[in-house]
């Protein structure tokens, strides 16, 4: 069992750092504030964010976020204690 934790410790911190630079990565909000002021959000990059870079990375980030928490709380049980 200890094994099995030190792994999924390890994979733990390597999510935690991919967060991090996922998170990085994206850019900021507010860019989308003046470009909805201006009518840019209804053009063709508005209505197809999930298909660019961007939207590729604010999946990513989600999914594995919500790996990051399932596997936190899974870490926390007593089972390896």
């Amino acid at each position: 069992m200890n094994v099995l934790y030190t792994v999924l410790s390890v994979i733990f911190v390597i999510m935690a750092l991919a967060i991090t630079i996922l998170v990085m990565m994206q850019e900021g909000k507010s860019a989308g504030f003046s470009g909805s002021i201006s009518g840019i959000a209804d053009s063709y990059f508005g209505k197809n964010k999930g298909r660019t870079m961007e939207g590729a990375l604010e999946k990513a980030t989600t999914i594995l976020v919500v790996l990051f928490f399932i596997l936190a709380i899974f870490l926390n049980c007593k089972l390896f204690k």
